[in-house]
């Protein structure tokens, strides 16, 4: 039953059953005709979670993103509808995540990572990058298929970012089966132990694999990111060590999910719309626009959340002190009002979109690491495997958060010379 103080307009928007071929878009478009700033009285699955606001045209979410003081991210946290399901000291250790902070810790924490990606430093690592996707697709030689996500992004975006940590390479597939697990806890193949394993054992583990990163470079400061964190200060004093292990989950997970989701998601339509595989092939300049219409059309985060910190109207809705604010990026991105013919996919596209948030505090600071990953990968890969295909299911991950494939099983077709 909805509370009395909120309209009924129907069923809730997470229910698992609606992504199961990805995010319900047949869904998102009915809310942003009719209802774009929706009360959803629920979760599936959870009967004791309230309920909360979702928005799905691009106008609230920029609204909303920009709006930290009317909308925190740290009241409630901000990378899950809730954390309900949660025991109390992990949804208070995840707070310290620099996603669920607000100004002014928020702002100066940021500031610290940014050390590591400014322009010079990633525009200087292109050609290692490329080395990197060159030495992944070589170990594909002789072989007739493949899984796109196991063999060929995986090993790729574990490797660039475990080299911006100072990971070895020998722990890439560690740390990358670690993550999966971390970020996808409410799918039974990523982490097939269930939520209270990995509340219980999972996390503590991780934790302590963390500490065992940050105490030799608190012996021994080195030039990656890691140290920085370990040595860095906010108004003269050093990080605890939660805020540090928050930074380095924060740093593997988006290095690790977000690209690797980007790309398949990437080869997948190129393979799914050979008139625009065609298209770049032909002109392999459009390579960029690939990676931004990727984006835009399958961003790798389905949403990020924000609770009001007073009553506010938004769209033309009442929303009250405490209420919880969904952000849906997979709907925003297919906004009519934005987009001619949203759900096309276009190569020539090149859009403006929502995939690293809608601007304000907590626009993705590894944007620009993330395209130019993105570009090598789609590139290299086209140019080698120019008839790949789909020879097999690709099954989505089960949980809200993520929009991503778990498998891609393709053919490679001949290589090119």
């Amino acid at each position: 039953m909805p509370s009395p103080d909120r309209p009924d307009d129907g069923p809730t928007v997470a229910d698992m059953e609606l992504w199961k071929q990805g995010p319900p878009h047949a869904r998102f478009h009915e809310l942003r005709s009719k209802c774009p700033v929706h009360w959803s009285p629920g979760i599936a699955g959870m009967p004791d979670e309230p309920g909360f606001w979702s928005l799905t045209r691009a106008e609230e979410l920029e609204k909303v993103s920009r709006d930290w003081k009317t909308f925190s991210s740290h009241l409630g946290g901000a990378v899950d509808i809730t954390f309900g399901d949660l025991p109390p000291e992990l949804q208070e250790l995840g707070k310290l995540d620099m996603i669920n902070l607000d100004p002014p810790k928020h702002d100066r924490l940021k500031a610290l990572f940014l050390e590591g990606f400014t322009q010079t430093r990633i525009a200087a690592q292109e050609a290692w990058i490329r080395e990197v996707v060159t030495t992944v697709l070589d170990r594909l030689d002789g072989r007739e298929t493949c899984d796109l996500v196991a063999d060929v992004s995986k090993p790729v975006v574990s490797r660039v970012i475990h080299g911006y940590l100072g990971i070895p390479e020998e722990d890439d597939a560690k740390w990358a089966e670690y993550m999966g697990r971390y970020i996808g806890r409410d799918d039974p193949d990523l982490n097939p132990g269930g939520l209270a394993q990995w509340a219980d054992e999972f996390i503590p583990m991780l934790m302590e694999e963390c500490m065992a990163l940050i105490e030799p470079r608190r012996a021994n400061p080195t030039d990656d990111l890691i140290s920085i964190l370990v040595h860095a200060e906010i108004d003269g004093e050093r990080l605890t060590d939660d805020d540090i292990v928050m930074g380095i989950l924060l740093l593997f997970a988006a290095g690790n999910d977000s690209t690797m989701a980007t790309y398949v998601s990437a080869m997948k339509a190129l393979m799914d719309h050979p008139d625009q595989r065609r298209q770049v092939l032909d002109d392999m300049t459009l390579v960029p626009s690939v990676v931004e219409e990727a984006l835009r059309m399958f961003p790798a985060f389905s949403l990020m959340r924000r609770t009001a910190t007073r009553d506010v109207e938004l769209g033309g809705r009442l929303i009250k002190e405490n209420d919880k604010v969904v952000l849906w990026y997979p709907a925003a991105n297919r906004d009519e009002t934005r987009y001619e013919h949203p759900d096309r996919f276009d190569v020539t596209r090149n859009p403006e979109h929502f995939a690293f948030g809608a601007g304000g505090r907590h626009f993705c600071l590894g944007n620009a690491l993330a395209r130019l990953e993105l570009r090598l990968m789609v590139e290299l890969t086209l140019e080698r495997y120019p008839q790949m295909e789909i020879v097999g299911d690709a099954p989505f991950a089960e949980v809200f958060f993520i929009n991503q494939l778990k498998a891609l099983p393709v053919r490679l077709g001949p290589r090119a010379s």
